[in-house]
């Protein structure tokens, strides 16, 4: 009689085991891999099953690559500065530094609840100083490097949480954090260079394994395009007005100019009549989001009353103002072409501005144009000297053209801004940066490193635009490191992006008090080689982190400029009817109960089963009962016939390899959903062969070590059942052999003039003669006619023709 399977007990003995015998050990010989999480911010609602989803899979890859061979870096931190945290401290009412530490002791609680394989020693806390004195010492170096600098600036600001935002953190005009409107405010920012790196990131995106959707975010994010700049001369005026265009060849076709309400010129080229309504318009467009400004939703604009002349042929081109333009993109400033632009056609047809046509698709004009014709291709048309040529060619040849008259220039423009690095905050890292009357902008010395955050009693935001800590005099006074003069520490803190860009170096040497990272540990065990995580962070994170990385490069603190070789995406696992989990919604499933019901063996195989692991799922909780019944056949199965002494036969060894070869493939293209299904269909053919004689030991080891990644537990008790004294992860992941998988017979039709009339098994190798012997055999009393012509396809089919 076969054991009941008792999880709990199953579960606590080889935990407790784990502990004593760890199983993933660098023995020095074993190449390295490493597999890494994005790692957590530690928020006071703890996990829901849709974070165990991520960190399942790069578990399962963990013990997957570890039964390779491989020594297993999988380590896990907390990213514990930042807006979430400490909005979630003011809510509570409890310090940052002591709501953070708690939240991170029940997460770290729930997350040792998967059994992953996670070295603890590694363990990094971006609020830990230890660590954040290497942030600092990064933003020193860019400082150093001049990638760091300050500059005044309308801001994207939040007046719920009062902080500043990247443009990336505003989403539909809204602040991504706490879901307020977000509006406008003039602030001094510290800024990141990234802008530096633009072709770098762009270009290197081609040696990345990361998903195609992933690279196109952020190719786009990045924005490169080639065009020109033409500068369009005011009328009666001395100033000249420069736009960048990416299509040069349409300069015929521009019939008005818009520029962004903060262009330099935008309020002195409203005439005495349109100075009331252009004022009006360029303070409304200051108290909207950059993000919420491109929506596509209806233009609107103000005409200023002034006139540009185009370079080209002279004709006054009247020039509005809009808040679809961007200050900061280009140069603030666009020449419009509605016959060639829906946004343009749009904004004409709206202000009865003139529209005309540059290119047409085959030489004619279009009548009374009801949209604008947008494709790159035709003849162009109402162009002087340009008219005949093809469009796609004049496109290439028109900045140089516009270079040789003098009135222009061919440009690379990009759509990527500088990184805005600052937060008006108190729970952050404070900017290791002096302010000086007579030296300006100094840098913490780095032997100083690390700058710590005071300690205050009020660390709600001000809303006036300071951060908390510019309330503290006794920490903002200070003495210039450079003259020794009375000085001012900057009070601004970093953003939660500055730790999370650079974690990952940090886990292989985390205890390095002279270096970020050593030279030797960096050398042996980066590049990360698997990262997993959600695509939610396609754009920022994963941008910052390849940022980071390539000046870390740059300065010689790593010999690689690029963080991670492979890149997975896991979709999320919703509530009903696809609804993200939220506690707000009261949607949120708790792993703990399922752990305690069911088990972490079967929490982490529903976890896969529940569907695509790219793809968003939703969570049904009778999934899970499925997959503890499959659980518990597999462990009768294999108790029931470890005792057996069963010999192999040539259908268990084909079966076997089968197993493998199946199990194996899916793994490696990570279909995990249909690893488990696989697991439940050869379970079941185990089960038959159980019940037609039994299941060799071998068979039933391979099925055990198969799935240790996916059910550890388990797979440990049954390793043990089995009669080993090691554990199961001790093995090599087995491979299939494609010659024992290969039928030895095949079942064929049997045909009468074409038409089926039976079915045959026959020997894969059998020779024709034994074959149609065997056919007519089969076919008796139905050969009753003068047979003409007998036809063997091999393996495929009998035909035997007769009148």
């Amino acid at each position: 009689m076969a054991t009941p399977y008792n999880h709990k007990e199953i579960e606590k003995k080889w935990r407790q085991n784990w502990e004593k015998n760890p199983i993933n050990v660098n023995d020095g010989k074993k190449p390295k891999y490493y597999c890494l999480d994005m790692f957590p911010y530690p928020s006071g609602n703890g996990l829901h099953v849709g974070h165990w989803r991520g960190y399942v899979i790069s578990d399962v890859w963990s013990r997957y690559k570890m039964l390779q061979g491989y020594y297993l870096i999988h380590p896990m931190g907390w990213d514990a500065f930042g807006l979430p945290a400490e909005n979630y401290a003011i809510k509570m009412g409890i310090h940052p530094a002591k709501s953070t530490a708690e939240n991170v002791a029940n997460i770290k609680r729930q997350i040792n609840e998967i059994a992953a394989i996670y070295d603890w020693d590694m363990e990094v806390n971006t609020t830990d100083p230890n660590f954040y004195k290497w942030t600092q010492w990064i933003f020193v170096k860019m400082f150093k490097e001049g990638l760091a600098y300050e500059k005044e600036m309308p801001i994207n600001w939040c007046p719920s949480c009062k902080t500043g935002l990247a443009n990336e953190e505003v989403v539909n005009g809204n602040c991504e954090r706490c879901g307020s409107p977000v509006t406008k405010k003039n602030l001094k920012q510290w800024m990141l260079r990234i802008t530096k790196y633009a072709d770098r990131l762009l270009e290197d995106l081609n040696k990345l394994d990361w998903p195609e959707k992933v690279k196109k975010m952020q190719t786009d994010w990045i924005g490169k395009s080639y065009g020109a700049e033409v500068d369009f001369p005011v009328d009666g005026r001395d100033e000249k007005i420069t736009v960048y265009t990416t299509r040069p060849d349409t300069l015929y076709g521009a019939t008005f100019m818009v520029l962004a309400p903060e262009h330099a010129l935008a309020a002195s080229l409203a005439t005495p009549e349109n100075k009331e309504a252009v004022d009006k318009y360029i303070y409304e467009a200051s108290m909207k989001s950059n993000v919420d400004r491109l929506q596509d939703k209806e233009k609107t604009g103000v005409f200023t009353g002034s006139y540009a002349v185009n370079p080209l042929n002279g004709a006054k081109t009247p020039i509005w103002i809009s808040d679809y333009v961007l200050a900061d993109y280009g140069t603030g400033a666009i020449m419009c072409v509605p016959a060639h632009d829906d946004r343009d056609f749009e904004f004409a047809t709206k202000f009865n501005i003139p529209i005309i046509q540059v290119i047409a698709k085959d030489g004619k004009e279009i009548e009374n144009m009801t949209e604008a014709y947008t494709e790159a291709a035709g003849t162009m048309i109402n162009s002087g000297e340009w008219n005949g040529m093809e469009s796609a060619v004049l496109k290439k040849e028109a900045p140089m053209i516009i270079e040789e008259k003098g009135f222009g220039r061919k440009t690379v423009n990009y759509k990527l801004r500088d990184w805005v690095f600052s937060r008006q905050r108190y729970w952050g890292e404070p900017i290791p940066i002096v302010h000086c009357p007579k030296c300006g902008c100094v840098p913490v010395p780095e032997e100083e490193l690390p700058l710590l955050l005071p300690e205050v009693e009020s660390y709600q935001p001000t809303g006036t635009g300071e951060s908390p800590l510019a309330a503290i005099e006794s920490w903002v006074n200070t003495t210039c490191p450079v003259c020794g003069a009375p000085a001012k520490r900057e009070t601004n803190t970093m953003p939660q992006w500055a730790g999370s860009s650079w974690y990952f170096l940090r886990y292989v040497d985390s205890h390095n008090n002279e270096e970020l990272v050593s030279r030797e540990k960096a050398d042996k065990y980066l590049p990360v080689d698997m990262y997993i995580g959600g695509v939610e962070h396609a754009v920022l994170h994963l941008l910052y982190s390849r940022f980071y990385t390539k000046f870390l490069y740059d300065i010689g603190v790593i010999d690689f400029d690029e963080p991670f070789h492979k890149l997975f995406n896991q979709g999320m696992i919703t509530g009903k009817n696809g609804i993200k989990m939220s506690k707000s919604k009261g949607n949120v499933i708790s792993p703990d109960d399922l752990v305690r019901d069911y088990g972490c063996d079967s929490l982490r195989m529903y976890e896969l089963f529940v569907g695509p692991p790219e793809l968003d799922s939703e969570w049904d909780d009778r999934g899970i009962d499925g997959v503890y019944r499959f659980l518990n056949r597999f462990w009768n199965m294999v108790l029931q016939n470890k005792d057996k002494n069963v010999k192999e036969t040539k259908e268990l060894v084909k079966l076997r390899h089968k197993m493998v070869y199946d199990i194996t493939s899916r793994l490696e293209s990570f279909s995990l959903n249909t690893v488990i299904s696989g697991f439940m269909e050869y379970n079941n053919k185990l089960i038959e062969m159980t019940k037609k004689g039994g299941v060799d030991k071998e068979t039933l080891e391979m099925a055990v070590i198969l799935i240790a990644p996916f059910a550890p537990h388990v797979a440990e008790e049954l390793w043990e059942q089995l009669g080993h004294d090691t554990s199961v992860f001790k093995n090599t992941w087995p491979s299939a052999d494609e010659e024992a998988m290969k039928d030895d017979e095949v079942e064929i039709p049997v045909q009468i003039n074409g038409k089926t009339k039976a079915v045959m098994s026959i020997s894969a190798d059998e020779a024709k003669d034994a074959v149609i012997a065997k056919a007519k055999e089969v076919l008796g009393d139905r050969l009753n006619g003068t047979i003409v012509k007998e036809i063997y396809v091999p393996g495929k089919i009998v035909n035997i023709v007769q009148k």
